[in-house]
């Protein structure tokens, strides 16, 4: 069972394909203050992947993805850290 984190800001990306959630994150993040939990809800399977990619390149840090199966989602959660 993954840890359960309580974002500071949500960005509901489900629905969009690549690179529409990770372009989201991405213009979101850039508005944040470091420490900043986020998480990014997706529908896009390849987000699970290609958006901790992005956050370890950005210099942030992920702190889970969670998978909804029941739902059809993921949760990724992120910690703004600049």
């Amino acid at each position: 069972m993954s840890k359960s984190f309580q974002p500071d800001v949500t960005v509901d990306s489900r629905g969009a394909t690549c690179p529409g959630p990770l372009m989201d994150l991405i213009g979101k993040v850039k508005k944040l203050d470091a420490g900043t939990v986020i998480e990014l809800k997706t529908t896009d399977s390849s987000s699970s992947h290609d958006v901790p990619e992005w956050v370890a390149k950005a210099g942030h840090e992920t702190l889970d993805v969670v998978e909804h199966e029941d739902e059809g989602y993921w949760s990724v959660f992120i910690e703004t850290t600049k």
